[in-house]
């Protein structure tokens, strides 16, 4: 019995090597005497010792975060952008074998075509045409990474820090256009006002009672504040005056 004990912990031995489980999400790219076989799993696989190698890949979607990247824009403002790129592997065999280190490519791709897209664009499309960037950007990765078979699925500008000197400016400019709208404004009431105005003047003209009724509510108003003397005066004695300013 204990003779064979040799031989049975070898082939335990063997069946442990060779046998390997893949999650799910996982794929084995399996090469055999250094010839891809191609991508095997989920679930349970079985190599041969020493003659098969594999490669696990996942399919989840990975986040690649990109550095902060300095860019000049097409106005000439230097500006520090930095994005969040999602993507997956959607053909395992090419990832292993059209390229060294996917991950560490995609970086880099991710990192040139970011400066490349910004430095094409005006400063005003980079804050106010983001998703129009980001569209943009995950476009050029997707068709510059087809061939390894990488997805990207999208791409997202986290920040735009711009100089203090170009914040300075924004704020006041900003400030600025605050300022006339106010103004605009202002004078639309007053427009509007003075209109009313006119339309009333012209209406109490034509009804000599309503511009008595509205001199008595005056009055009345007058002598609830009870902030100040009202001695009442007959609208008689007034209106000749009115009627003179008016001529």
């Amino acid at each position: 019995m204990f003779a064979y004990l040799p031989i049975i912990l070898a082939i335990v031995a063997f069946l442990i090597a060779s046998i390997k489980v893949l999650n799910e999400y996982e794929r084995a790219v399996v090469f055999r005497l250094g010839r891809v076989l191609g991508a095997k799993g989920p679930g349970i696989i079985i190599l041969i010792p020493i003659i098969d190698r594999m490669v696990r890949v996942s399919k989840r979607v990975l986040t690649l975060d990109v550095p902060n990247q300095d860019v000049i824009t097409r106005d000439n403002v230097s500006v520090e952008v930095n994005a969040v790129v999602y993507f997956r592997v959607v053909e395992p065999v090419k990832s292993i074998i059209e390229v060294e280190d996917y991950l560490y490519a995609t970086s880099q791709l991710a990192q040139t075509t970011l400066r490349s897209v910004c430095g094409s664009a005006e400063l005003d499309q980079l804050l106010a045409q983001r998703e129009e960037m980001n569209e943009q950007i995950q476009q050029l990765l997707d068709e510059q990474t087809d061939p390894w078979g990488i997805k990207v699925q999208s791409v997202e500008l986290k920040h735009i820090d711009l100089p203090a000197e170009m914040q300075r400016a924004m704020a006041k400019q900003a400030e600025a256009e605050r300022e006339r709208r106010a103004k605009v404004i202002n004078a639309e009431g007053e427009l509007q006002a003075s209109t009313k105005l006119k339309e009333a003047a012209q209406i109490m003209s034509e009804a000599p009672a309503s511009l008595q009724l509205r001199y008595l509510q005056t009055m009345r108003e007058m002598a609830a504040e009870g902030k100040s003397t009202v001695i009442p005066i007959p609208f008689d004695i007034i209106k000749p005056f009115l009627d003179a300013k008016g001529k």
